[in-house]
């Protein structure tokens, strides 16, 4: 999946669009909760050796929250990795060149649920 296909799918599914909130950094992006400003996901590139590749090509990667009984369901194979440069015991990091795009928005999918507020993720029948 491409950054832009991402984009895409959180603006056309969730309503929201990217902020870019680290001056200088153009290319970070987060995706918001509306209501609670809460980061369900963050896009950023980093290059293939943070995630023990021998390579230096920079990839786009998106940072979700997970809930912890999903961890150790998803391998290296799919493209999904401990999170870089945030907690690994709530995020995950997945290469989008590496992942299949289905994957790509189940995990998204889970990490919007995963950031509700917890008010609203009670009504809607989530844990």
């Amino acid at each position: 999946m491409e950054k832009r296909a991402f984009l895409t799918y959180c603006a056309e599914e969730y309503g929201t669009l990217p902020d870019y909130p680290f001056e200088g950094d153009p290319e970070t992006a987060v995706l918001r909760h509306k209501d609670n400003r809460k980061w369900y996901a963050l896009v950023m590139r980093v290059s293939r050796r943070k995630f023990g590749f021998d390579s230096d090509e920079v990839v786009d990667v998106l940072n979700l929250k997970l809930p912890t009984e999903m961890f150790g369901s998803f391998g290296t194979a799919d493209g999904v990795h401990p999170a870089y440069h945030m907690n690994k015991v709530h995020w995950i990091s997945v290469l989008l060149a590496d992942a299949q795009k289905d994957l790509v928005e189940f995990l998204v999918d889970v990490s919007y649920e995963a950031t509700l507020d917890k008010k609203r993720r009670k009504d809607s029948g989530k844990k």
